[in-house]
């Protein structure tokens, strides 16, 4: 059992402060790795009737149905007509798993906490926030979501 427990704790470091990067309109988001269960292309999605217009429904990943959410529209952007570059990111907390729909997957990148921001409190009054911190990395910023809010939404499939 201890080994397991060890073996738990040394994945969890080599996660921490890796994020997964990828673009929804201009802007470069980050999630934390440790949510981060596969990135899958774009899949046949079935609408649900009366869901958010964010959730564009569910998809059968290998005989998991599993509900996605568009990126875009859950950051109040126009929708755009998804192509080869788009992706979904299946992440997990918990109990809770979605698939994010974005425009295109970056890449897997090591941000230590002293190159991460508190957002500015202009972010946190907008309503839902959904911005964890604001990543700073050779000169570019990087947007690095609240995972756990983004999945905190009640729906019932």
């Amino acid at each position: 059992m201890a080994e397991l427990i060890e073996r738990d704790i040394s994945e969890e470091d080599t996660l921490s402060n890796r994020y997964l990067t990828f673009r929804v309109d201009k802007e470069v988001y980050g999630i934390e790795l440790k949510y981060v269960t596969e990135i899958v292309g774009v899949q046949p999605i079935t609408e649900i009737p009366e869901m958010p217009e964010f959730v564009r429904g569910i998809m059968n990943l290998r005989g998991r149905i599993i509900p996605v959410m568009d990126l875009r529209l859950r950051f109040k952007k126009p929708f755009k007509e998804y192509n080869d570059r788009t992706c979904i990111i299946v992440a997990e907390s918990g109990e809770r798993v979605f698939g994010f729909a974005v425009d295109s997957v970056s890449e897997v990148t090591a941000i230590p906490p002293s190159n991460i921001d508190r957002p500015p409190d202009l972010v946190k009054k907008g309503g839902e926030n959904f911005i964890l911190g604001i990543g700073k990395m050779n000169g570019d910023v990087k947007l690095l979501l609240d995972c756990e809010k983004l999945l905190d939404i009640n729906i019932e499939l």
